[in-house]
């Protein structure tokens, strides 16, 4: 039977140990601030970068990996006659994917690129089902196929306490953030099928607080949560208090809560943070 082995890009939030006990291929991303070049979880780590985007003179740019490096990458891993199974986050946030699917038409190795139309833990958790199904042996197909499952019944929410770092990098009009700025207003995405929906915008603390409320309940009445991953970008009291209640009501559930990576950080600003959780997907028939 064919080997498969896992590639995904560093904004599926993975920890070392995870990628080292599932032997998981992480592509990192590069961020440049002020006009010094990191790379993700290599020469910078997520606590870092949050510590140098707060005093940083410019907003943090973010770079996808170069199309030579997957065209590498996927060589070095088919060689020995592997094939790759490879997920990269939404296209809505950057257009990694489709160098990984440019690099995948021109390399010798066989391989898959999803879209994981997500990112962060939520991207994890399909890239950690992938890898754990081809540790036990599982074929292409069947990996590909509960990847397309854990997908399905993964949720993300993601709460946004200023605006000024959207506006910064043009996701909306500078206008916009003025006056949002000025009402002190907080916006609650969703991630959904590959798409950024506002779910929620309202004046002050109590609006967003009560949104993630309605999202923790929903969690504690959902049956068969399989995990929660909670991310921030220096939310640290906020995303405790989260984990300490859903903890609290469901006490065998796994909760994982960590800074956000360097894009995710980017683009949500300090302060903004990610609930994100996926029920147990059934096996493929």
């Amino acid at each position: 039977m064919t080997k498969i082995k896992i590639v995904t890009d560093s904004s599926a939030n993975l920890t070392d140990a995870e990628v080292k006990k599932y032997d998981i291929t992480v592509i990192p991303l590069t961020v440049m601030i002020d006009g010094t070049i990191y790379v993700e979880d290599e020469t910078i780590t997520r606590e870092e970068f949050i510590d140098k985007m707060a005093t940083a003179k410019s907003l943090p740019k973010t770079s996808q990996p170069a199309l030579g490096t997957f065209i590498e990458t996927f060589d070095k891993l088919g060689a020995d006659g592997a094939s790759v199974i490879c997920i990269n986050m939404l296209e809505a946030i950057s257009g990694t994917v489709h160098t990984a699917e440019q690099a995948a038409s021109i390399t010798k190795t066989d391989v898959t690129v999803i879209d994981a139309r997500t990112t962060d833990r939520a991207m994890a958790f399909q890239v950690l089902t992938a890898a754990k199904l081809a540790q036990s042996g599982a074929d292409k197909q069947a990996v590909i196929d509960q990847i397309h499952a854990t997908q399905a019944h993964t949720k993300l929410f993601m709460g946004v306490m200023t605006l000024n770092n959207l506006v910064a990098g043009g996701r909306i009009s500078r206008l916009t953030g003025a006056i949002s700025t000025l009402l002190n207003v907080k916006i609650a995405l969703e991630v959904d099928d590959g798409t950024l929906d506002v779910k929620m915008k309202g004046r002050g603390v109590k609006a967003i607080n009560k949104f993630f409320d309605k999202v923790l309940d929903d969690i504690i009445a959902t049956p068969n949560v399989a995990e929660v991953a909670i991310s921030h970008v220096g939310a640290t009291e906020r995303v405790e208090e989260y984990r300490a209640r859903l903890q609290a009501a469901l006490p065998s559930l796994k909760i994982s809560v960590q800074p956000t990576v360097p894009i995710i950080a980017t683009h949500g600003g300090p302060g903004a943070f990610a609930v994100e959780y996926h029920t147990q997907a059934p096996a493929p028939a």
